[in-house]
């Protein structure tokens, strides 16, 4: 018809006998935002306050780092999984490349290695050797 709108045809689809939906009350929704804070630093405070900022990301909150308003840097907190020892990070993350291999049988323990000789020997052999200079 020439003078209904696409509201007017919702309205009409709508039989009568069903209760019309009720807007979610304000306890029934998100009380917080959906965009997560994120902390934005420039490179000079950054600069001078690194630890405080390493902190703030160890902690799980992000922060841009900027360089002339422009984001350059992102501090992120350590992702799950990740090995707490730098050691162990490097390693999961070569082979995680695929340039090392995990060992095939890992219930093999090392020994600790023997001495090749007391540490006395070695020490008396160690002056002798300063002693020709």
């Amino acid at each position: 018809m020439p003078g209904k709108s696409a509201n007017d045809e919702d309205r009409a689809a709508v039989p009568l006998s069903q209760p019309r939906q009720e807007e979610p009350r304000l306890d029934e929704v998100a009380t917080r935002g959906y965009f997560q804070f994120m902390r934005v630093v420039g490179l000079k405070e950054l600069k001078n306050r690194l630890s405080e900022y390493v902190r703030i990301a160890a902690q799980g909150e992000r922060v841009l780092v900027t360089n002339r308003d422009r984001v350059v840097a992102e501090l992120v907190p350590p992702e799950s999984g990740r090995a707490l020892d730098v050691a162990d990070a490097v390693l999961a993350d070569l082979v995680r490349e695929g340039i090392l291999s995990p060992p095939l049988n890992r219930s093999i323990s090392l020994s600790e290695p023997t001495p090749k000789m007391p540490l006395s020997a070695l020490l008396k052999d160690l002056d002798g050797d300063r002693e020709d200079r």
